[in-house]
């Protein structure tokens, strides 16, 4: 049944996308070109539209039996509507956050999802007592923020969304979460469906309608995949999302070197400095493909990994991840902090 319904979930998608273009361009959501947009064309942008009814008729043929069910659904809806009216009326960042802050409260008071403690590497538990609704708040926010911000180029955010899905998915099937699989691949058939129209060069973009519902379903996914379990468990989805994350992270420490306010747009986000480097459209994006698989294999690896393999797995990656940022720049030009201490030490060591 399940992948009678995955197949359904893709051409429900296909069909529906260039439907859902039409009515963009009927109602007015559409993307003009200005000096932050890579594109330069006027876009319709409520393709996510496509990918929420294509998952609903996932839902309903399913039915997937879960607690959480409930109160995923009424976020999702709240989620979607926030995107839409985002798309269409361009909403203040304090409206759209509050409709992101709305979809996590139904997930955490309706359905009562919480991180409630974690099991420690080297024995005991981290109890987070009070901060234990607003650290699953936040993660939901936060994530659901990261792919709204990583969707600047064609295909990006869906084929990285999709690679997070695959991932969550493939480790919780190990796990034995049938729930998370389920509704994990039911949200991948109906991205990649939309992803057909998506790619490079794209005729219809997500627009926040896709990208916060994305956003939203991947970070709950996450936390009911993970949650309350091990230390490795609770790194898990953190290191399935290390692109959407990591330029995140680096985008608010940007801001906060150059003393711009955390919500300023800019053009250095990954996809910019990989097309500053002179890489073209569709090789930024393959290649921000291959980072994203790349964290995939290493959550699957992690997954199974001791907690001594785990902890250097670690410190591996957050090295590689910031000399990369510092070789592109993502902290800007002059912010190479780990590179110039590299080049110091060799320095040193070539004079001696």
């Amino acid at each position: 049944m399940l992948y009678l319904t995955l197949l359904v979930c893709f051409f429900i998608s296909i069909v529906m996308t260039p439907l859902i273009k039409k009515l963009a361009f009927l109602i007015g959501a559409t993307d003009r070109p200005n000096h932050r947009k890579v594109h330069q064309a006027i876009m319709p942008r409520i393709g996510g539209l496509a990918i929420f009814i294509s998952f609903m008729a996932g839902i309903f043929l399913i039915r997937p039996d879960n607690q959480y069910s409930f109160a995923i659904l009424l976020g999702s809806l709240i989620i979607i509507l926030t995107g839409f009216c985002d798309d269409l009326f361009e909403l203040s960042a304090k409206i759209k956050l509050l409709g992101q802050l709305a979809a996590a409260c139904c997930v955490v008071f309706i359905g009562g999802l919480q991180v409630v403690f974690i099991n420690l590497p080297f024995g005991g538990q981290l109890q987070f007592g009070f901060l234990s609704i607003p650290l699953t708040i936040l993660w939901i926010v936060g994530i659901t923020n990261a792919i709204n911000l990583i969707d600047g180029l064609d295909g990006l955010a869906a084929g990285v969304s999709s690679i997070a899905l695959i991932t969550i998915s493939g480790i919780a099937f190990i796990q034995g979460n049938i729930y998370v699989v389920a509704v994990g691949l039911i949200v991948l058939a109906s991205t990649l469906g939309f992803l057909f129209y998506n790619f490079h060069p794209a005729s219809i973009f997500m627009g926040d309608t896709g990208a916060l519902f994305l956003g939203y379903i991947i970070s709950v996914l996450s936390l009911l995949g993970f949650k309350n379990v091990t230390f490795i468990s609770f790194v898990i989805p953190v290191i399935i999302l290390g692109v959407p994350i990591s330029d995140t992270l680096f985008a608010i420490i940007r801001r906060i070197i150059n003393k711009q306010p955390l919500s300023a747009p800019d053009k250095s986000h990954l996809h910019h400095c990989m097309l500053r480097m002179g890489f073209s459209h569709r090789q930024t994006v393959l290649l921000i493909y291959a980072m994203a698989a790349f964290f995939g294999l290493v959550a699957v690896i992690f997954s199974q990994a001791r907690i001594g393999g785990a902890l250097i797995l670690i410190g591996i990656v957050v090295i590689l991840i910031e000399i990369i940022a510092e070789k592109i720049g993502l902290m800007g030009k002059d912010h190479r902090p780990l590179l110039n201490m590299m080049r110091t030490f060799t320095t040193e060591k070539n004079r001696s």
